[in-house]
């Protein structure tokens, strides 16, 4: 999997995983250009599904699609396999199964988390699902290594350089290490901290992320008024092209195999950011 996704990604939580029929087409287009920019991967954001990703796998012939992630709360294990099975063999391995155990404020039944999602990977078991073709959403330590373990290997959301070398050791050399990482094309400071912090500000109000800020050295002040400048600028790439380079080469360089870059501009969570990925397509050539 690490050969056939390659370095970079694109991560799109809204408008690459939508689902209002009057802009199939525009996804189908957006889709495929990521595929001619070099991309070696779409993930979509949200409790996204092998439904979100097969009109993107049919408008193009290579770029892997997966999900990041599918809450295992939505989605019953026996039929997620079905799709895996179906998708795969329609489109030679190109689908992912992203899965994680969300959010307890997103999900009722939010249970046991750790617990639900061992369960879940047995059941994928029992289906049919091989290990190589699912992720997991992995934050803690027991997540990591169940990663590790039972799956292809992790694909964190919201982490720092920092921890992605933490995640690489626990992982190992072999596991898929791909962490998303938010772009914003700006280099003017205020600006930039201005459009990360009303974003990252709905992401502060979750304790899964909060407790694993914590856990890896930030303290409750970082965590208020949208974030601290230290907080925003751990886990977002902003500034001059060189800096957003280096930023993501910060990631590579802590052990990451490929990074899930997601563009934050202040626009419509459903919005296709297509001049934006054009430009760091650019930036990464």
């Amino acid at each position: 999997m690490k050969q056939s996704i390659g370095k970079y990604g694109i991560w799109n939580g809204g408008g690459l995983r939508g689902e209002d029929p009057s802009l199939a087409g525009e996804r189908a287009e957006a889709a495929a250009e990521l595929e001619e920019l070099g991309f070696g991967a779409i993930w979509l954001g949200g409790s996204s599904s092998a439904a979100n990703a097969a009109p993107l796998l049919e408008a193009t012939s290579r770029i892997v699609v997966g999900t990041s992630i599918q809450s295992i709360w939505d989605h019953e294990a026996e039929a997620a396999a079905a799709s895996y099975t179906d998708l795969n063999a329609a489109h030679a391995g190109r689908f992912t199964l992203g899965l994680g155990v969300s959010h307890a404020k997103l999900a009722e039944q939010y249970r046991r988390p750790y617990s639900a999602l061992v369960a879940y990977l047995d059941a994928l078991d029992e289906a049919g699902v091989p290990a190589e073709g699912r992720v997991l959403a992995a934050l803690g330590p027991r997540t990591i290594e169940l990663a590790r373990d039972r799956a292809a290997g992790s694909i964190p959301y919201l982490i720092t350089a920092d921890q992605t070398a933490r995640s690489r050791a626990l992982l190992g050399e072999e596991p898929l290490l791909a962490p998303e990482l938010k772009v914003v094309l700006e280099s003017d400071p205020v600006k930039a901290r201005t459009v990360a912090r009303d974003y990252l500000a709905m992401y502060l109000a979750l304790p899964n992320y909060t407790n694993n800020f914590l856990r890896n050295g930030f303290t409750e002040d970082d965590l208020k008024d949208g974030g601290s400048d230290r907080l925003v600028d751990a886990v977002y790439a902003w500034g001059t092209d060189e800096k957003i380079r280096a930023r993501v080469d910060e990631f590579i360089e802590a052990g990451a195999d490929h990074v899930a870059l997601q563009v934050v501009d202040g626009g419509p969570r459903y919005s296709l950011p297509r001049e934006a990925w054009r430009k760091l397509a650019s930036l990464l050539a």
